[in-house]
Order: structure tokens, then C-alpha cells, then sequence
């Protein structure tokens, strides 16, 4: 009966992976109705504080977009690029990685990609190799961010357990910076440079191309008003007083003789930056929801109450059974829950959904945190299957054809980044779990 309903519950990942948006969720709930009505599984609660603590960030950053303090951030970005042409495959990376760890998402990416393929580009250098080491570390940052969906589900479900935030970002930031700099060193020597790159070649034939080529590339010239540096310094300001305060528990108010919990604390410091920014700053209201970042933090909210719910009651309902079949694997081989990580991150493409579904079923076999902290990294494997937003948008930016899907749609540009950066963080982190 456990491989029927586990067929069942893969598939609604599958299904709603496919249909994308907030199919994830909503095909969880058909998943759910299927576990309860028809094979009669008593349903879990779903993870109420992961679900609050993430539409409490979600709704500060939304409210920092909307006063224009992405538009502040992508300018800082756009500007390191330019100063420094001739080694951006280290830092463009570098940029992605610091502005997503800051902003706590990803979209800062689709707005440098078109300055990193030009200036490497007009640089002699490979676009390929910092367009795929930007868009990784665009994607490993998550993991490094106080305020990431990732993060913030991790933390929740390992507090009970003894471990801060603190604890969580001292191994995934030093081990992640690590892995995406060794990994940029062997990037930067991989495929022809682009003098000799048989496609750029002979697209150069063209003699429209070529005069495309000789003319600069339009970049918007980004507007910044006091009001957006205002609010991602409020905005940074929270990010930072999150970490203090889960640093050392006793700046938050007691109760009962305990400290207030992280979970509470998140929710209620980052509501209360985002009325500061909206008092403030006086962005407008419904450009607050229209933008990008609070429709992809609605669409995570959605997606890890319904996958998530449907995964933890799965393994709820056979927790013992489940215990017995991997317990040996886990005893001898711990790191091999980071396989475990990342296939269902190539899945459901979500961070958030792949900490909320497997990082409770770890902690219910008795997985060591360290070893999860260690092997965190991993849910960051949705680079595997080119479809990703930034991968297809560093292919379509990139003029000169060095990044591209291969013939076998798996031997693309941002493969060996992806698994160097992976394999590196992941080693790093076991070193560090076992030193700290």
C-alpha cells in the first residue's frame, strides 16, 4: 500500500511541477484528497509557522520593490560589473550571490545577466563562464540568506531541536562562498575562448551580426530616489536584527522563563519593516502586490502548504516502516540524504517546498543536524533540467551562442557549474560541521 500512495504522491510533484505557478501546491491538495478520502490517512497539521514567517518576508521585501529599493540594488550590481571587465567571471558571481543574500530572492539575477554577457562579451571572455557561475550562485545564496523561504523553513523546524539561525548560516555561508569560488577557478578555463568559439565564428559571417556586435547594448539608466535607499537600509536593517536576535536569545522578550521563539520573532520584525518602509518610503500600495517578488513568494507560500502537507502526511502514516528501510543507510551513510535533497529540488523546483517536505522526514530518522546543515546546499539542484527562469534568460541574452542547451538537452552550459558548486559546498560543509 505505501508504494501505491507514494506513486500518488509523486505524482502530484510531477504534475504540479509541470503545470508550474502554484500547481505545486494545489496538486498537493489533490494529493491529500486522494490519501484521505481514499485510502484513509489522517492528514497532518500543515506547517503554519514556516507558511507565516515566509509571507512576513515576503510582504517586507515586496514593499522594498515597490519603493524602488531592487531597482537601488540591480544599479549597485550593474555598476561593480562594469568596474571590473576583465575578471567577471569571479565577479559576477560574487555580485549575484551578495545582492540574492541580501534581498533573500533571486530576481536581482534577470537584471544583471544582459550587462554580464556584454561586458564579457566586449572583454574577449567566454560569456558562458560568468553567465553560469552567476546564475548558480544566484540560486546557492538562497541558502546563505537570513530571510530566503529555505532558510527560514529550515530554521523553524530545526529550533526545536537546539539550532539557531545562527548555527544554520555559519555553515551554508562560509561553505558556499567556498565551493562557488573553487569552482569558478576550474569554470573559468572551461570551453574555447571566444576568439576561437566555432559558433561565435560564424555567426560573425554575418555581416548584420557583426555590426550588432559593434554597437553598444542599451541599458536602462535606473533612476534612484532617496526612498529606495531608505528602504533597503530599513530592509537590511531587519535582515540584520533577525540575526542578532536568533544569535543571542536573550535580546528577545521571555515567557514562561523561555525566549520568545524565532518563529514569532521573524514574523513580527518583518511585518513591522515593511509598515516602516510603507510609512516612510510611501510606496505605492498595489504596486506592493504587483511585483515580481510578492507574486513568486505567494506562489512559494502556496506550494509548500500543499506539497509539503502532503509529504509530511505521508510519512506520518508509515513513519515506522519508513524508519526500518533507511535507518542502516543513515547510520552508515548520512551525507547520502543530500542525494535526497537535490532530486526532489530537480522536481519541484522550489527551495522551500524541498526544505518543508524532507527536512521534517531528516529530522524524524534521527539524521544528525549537522549533517543537515551540512547537506543543505543540496536543495539547490534545480540547474539539473534547463528550465529554470535565469538559465533561459542567460541563453537568450547571450548574442554570441556560448550558452546554450546541448544536443542531449543535460550537457548544457550550467551543468559542470552547477555540480562543481555542489559538490564543493557540500564537502565544505561536512569539513565544517565536524571543526564547529
Amino acid at each position: 500500500m505505501f508504494l501505491v500512495e507514494l506513486l500518488v504522491v509523486l505524482s502530484c510533484i510531477l504534475i504540479g511541477a509541470r503545470i508550474g505557478g502554484i500547481g505545486l501546491g494545489v496538486m498537493g491538495g489533490v494529493g491529500l484528497a486522494i490519501l484521505s478520502f481514499g485510502f484513509g490517512m489522517q492528514p497532518t497539521h500543515p506547517p503554519i509557522d514556516v507558511l507565516l514567517m515566509i509571507m512576513a518576508v515576503v510582504a517586507a521585501a515586496a514593499t522594498m520593490q515597490a519603493a524602488g529599493g531592487l531597482d537601488f540594488l540591480i544599479k549597485i550590481a550593474t555598476n561593480i560589473l562594469r568596474k571590473n571587465p576583465r575578471h567577471i567571471t569571479f565577479v559576477a558571481p560574487l555580485v549575484t550571490y551578495a545582492f540574492t543574500m541580501m534581498a533573500g530572492t533571486g530576481h536581482v539575477a534577470y537584471s544583471v545577466l544582459p550587462v554580464i554577457a556584454e561586458v564579457s562579451r566586449k572583454s574577449g571572455i567566454r560569456p558562458a563562464r560568468p553567465l553560469g557561475m552567476a546564475v548558480i550562485a544566484s540560486q546557492f545564496a538562497i541558502v546563505a540568506s537570513p530571510i530566503a523561504a529555505a532558510v527560514v523553513a529550515c530554521v523553524a523546524f530545526l529550533e526545536p531541536q537546539g539550532i539557531t539561525l545562527t548555527d544554520v548560516l555559519s555553515v551554508t555561508i562560509p561553505s558556499t562562498f567556498i565551493g562557488l569560488a573553487l569552482a569558478c577557478v576550474i569554470v573559468n578555463k572551461l570551453g574555447k575562448e571566444l576568439k576561437d568559439d566555432p559558433e561565435y565564428q560564424r555567426r560573425l559571417q554575418d555581416p548584420d551580426f557583426r555590426r550588432e556586435m559593434e554597437a553598444d547594448l542599451a541599458v536602462e539608466d535606473i533612476d534612484v530616489t532617496p526612498a529606495a535607499k531608505k528602504s533597503v537600509g530599513l530592509f537590511l536593517f531587519g535582515a540584520l536584527a533577525v540575526v542578532v536576535m536568533g544569535a543571542f536569545p536573550t535580546l528577545r522578550p521571555a515567557f514562561d522563563g523561555e525566549p520568545m521563539g524565532m518563529a514569532h520573532t521573524i514574523e513580527i520584525v518583518m511585518l513591522s519593516v515593511g509598515a516602516l518602509i510603507i510609512l516612510t518610503c510611501k510606496p505605492d500600495g498595489n504596486a506592493i502586490s504587483q511585483g515580481s517578488v510578492f507574486h513568486a513568494g505567494m506562489r512559494a507560500i502556496v506550494a509548500i502548504f500543499g506539497i509539503a502537507w502532503l509529504g509530511d502526511t505521508l510519512v506520518a502514516g508509515h513513519l515506522d516502516m519508513v524508519k526500518d528501510a533507511v535507518s542502516g543507510l543513515v547510520e552508515v551513510a548520512p551525507w547520502t540524504f543530500a542525494f535526497a535533497l537535490f532530486a526532489l529540488s530537480v522536481m519541484v523546483n522550489s527551495q522551500g517546498a524541498t526544505t518543508a517536505v524532507l527536512v521534517p522526514v531528516a529530522i524524524s530518522l534521527g539524521l544528525p543536524t549537522s549533517m543537515i546543515i551540512a547537506t543543505f546546499v543540496a536543495v539547490n539542484g534545480y540547474f539539473f533540467v534547463p528550465n529554470y527562469g535565469p538559465i533561459i534568460a542567460s541563453i537568450d541574452f547571450d548574442r554570441t551562442g556560448t550558452t546554450r542547451i546541448g544536443k542531449y538537452i543535460f550537457n548544457h552550459s550550467f551543468m559542470l557549474p552547477g555540480l562543481l558548486s555542489m559538490g564543493f559546498s557540500i564537502a565544505c560543509g561536512l569539513l565544517i560541521t565536524q571543526v564547529l
